[in-house]
């Protein structure tokens, strides 16, 4: 199974060379792509957790490796090797890509801040909760996935 970091030097692929994935951004399209693992395979698509926090769900240790790019683009590392993901763990993260990558960090973050997972686990004053992955994947499927 790849890890966090995996799925996000994907994303950073697909995106290329003076892309607009600021850390904000990417930590929602991190969101996307876990919920629709979860309700089309069955299976996450990472095992790190994803987190309630004031401005969306959160992969914390993500986070903490992307946060010194503030709210810049981050750039793809240059020796990371996309066969560590299988095809249909590529093709899951292209797709979401192709719907969710064509928007702003901050429409992103709305529109998490409307959908279940998000709102049902956020406690304003506390740093984070996790987002149980059994709730994501019902959101997932009752909602997003025809």
């Amino acid at each position: 199974m790849p890890s966090s970091v995996d799925v996000a030097e994907y994303f950073l692929i697909l995106e290329g060379e003076g892309g607009e994935i600021s850390n904000l951004k990417l930590q929602k399209l991190m969101y996307y792509a876990q919920g629709f693992s979860l309700a089309l395979r069955g299976e996450p698509l990472f095992l790190e957790p994803i987190e309630a926090w004031m401005h969306g769900p959160v992969v914390s240790s993500l986070y903490h490796r992307f946060k010194d790019f503030g709210s810049n683009p981050i750039p793809p590392a240059n020796d990371f090797n996309p066969s560590v993901l299988s095809q249909d763990e590529r093709r899951l993260i292209e797709e979401v890509y192709d719907v969710y990558g064509q928007y702003s960090a901050w429409k992103l973050r709305q529109l998490t801040h409307e959908e279940d997972p998000w709102r049902n686990n956020f406690a304003e004053g506390e740093y984070s909760r996790e987002i149980p992955q059994r709730e994501m994947e019902r959101y997932f499927r009752e909602n997003l996935v025809n």
